[in-house]
């Protein structure tokens, strides 16, 4: 590229470019090395979608994992720590759903068996209040439920079940590839966090350590929380169940603590509809009407004094901003999007917190943030 002056009126110089060939050259190639780098990003990302997602949240699980991981590495290998933590994990998850699944089967069983009950009781109420004599046989005659139909109806159900099965087993191969990527991403976590520090110059590397170390404490600490608060809420469910005779009480109890504190918004008012109906369903309905006023009085309690000490020291984000942040992270990833939403911005915000630049405030503005402290000391 040359380039060649000229004298102005008023000394001002004006600039002439002249590109050279073999520069256009180099553009073109950077020009198309760009679009080539695009298109293949682009087709990673579309087929290897998934693959990457697992990663992540893999990589996250990893972070979570973390507090018990180095804990126990103090006293063995790193590698044995991880699986020995993974094992323990899913003892519990085979625990919670043998009883959790047991539960289920036992509450179809009872539907099941209830159904011509149910539908003669139903035409019972019919017939005497409108003083027909319908019977089943005629209410079968009238929906036209022929062996035709009722073999179709069976083949269509046989469908179904293959395809719940083939999603069953790519669930399954799922999370064995899941459970593969967070055994290494936790094995070799220091080695992954230095060597990323390592593809950056050493201006960045301290920044890099920082962010994945606030990611790794922020998220070991609201797993932690949750952890803590699910056991709280299991137990505490748990004796009330017991006491009161709930069927089921301690898969009901586990149901209760785990769902109300991982999912995130709506969990508590998920995790108490099972016990409630499991109540209304049993021979006494008054235990469905007990389980919802434990539930009501429970949150209460919760939300008033144990959880925010718990959730103060673990991630500190406000409950407006934690509750958008589920919103836009389930419309943007769905399940895990929601799980993962509160821990990314808790982390974000604490780096904004550490790189922001600061200002003084204003005298008076200074003062009326006395004068609020102040006021809600008093009160």
């Amino acid at each position: 590229m040359r380039t060649s002056d000229r004298g102005g009126t008023r000394g001002d110089s004006a600039t002439r470019v002249v590109l050279d060939p073999r520069n256009i050259w180099r553009i073109g190639l950077v020009v198309i090395g760009l679009i080539v780098l695009v298109i293949v990003v682009r087709f990673v990302l579309s087929q290897g979608s998934s693959l990457l997602f697992s990663i992540v949240m893999a990589w996250f699980a990893s972070l979570a994992m973390e507090p018990a991981v180095s804990r126990l590495a103090r006293r063995m290998p790193r590698g044995a720590a991880t699986g020995l933590v993974m094992l323990g994990v899913a003892l519990f998850l085979g625990l919670f759903f043998a009883l959790f699944g047991r539960l289920v089967a036992d509450q179809v069983a009872n539907l099941v068996e209830a159904v011509p009950q149910l539908a003669q009781d139903g035409l019972d109420w019919v017939n005497g209040r409108f003083g027909t004599d319908y019977t089943v046989d005629d209410l079968l005659e009238n929906l036209n439920l022929t062996s035709e139909r009722a073999a179709s109806a069976a083949g269509q159900l046989a469908g179904g079940l293959l395809a719940v099965l083939g999603s069953l087993a790519g669930a399954v191969a799922s999370f064995f590839v899941f459970a593969l990527f967070l055994f290494y991403l936790s094995a070799d976590g220091p080695r992954l966090r230095r060597w990323i520090a390592s593809l950056f110059p050493r201006r960045i590397q301290e920044k890099t350590v920082v962010v994945w170390d606030t990611t790794a404490e922020k998220t070991g600490r609201y797993v932690s929380a949750r952890l803590v608060l699910a056991a709280v809420n299991a137990t505490a469910s748990g004796v009330v169940f017991l006491i009161i005779g709930l069927p089921s009480w301690l898969a009901l109890a586990l149901w209760t603590g785990l769902v109300a504190q991982f999912v995130p918004a709506i969990g508590t008012y998920i995790a108490i509809v099972l016990p409630v109906l499991v109540g209304l369903l049993s021979p006494n309905p008054w235990l469905g009407v007990m389980v919802l006023a434990w539930g009501i009085l429970y949150q209460q309690v919760e939300n008033l004094t144990i959880e925010p000490r718990i959730s103060a020291r673990a991630v500190n984000v406000h409950p407006a901003v934690s509750f958008a942040s589920v919103i836009l992270g389930t419309a943007m990833f769905g399940v895990a999007g929601a799980l993962l939403a509160i821990p990314v911005v808790a982390m974000l915000l604490t780096l904004l917190d550490l790189y922001r630049t600061r200002y003084e405030l204003l005298p008076e503005l200074h003062e009326e943030s006395d004068a609020s402290e102040d006021v809600g000391g008093d009160a």
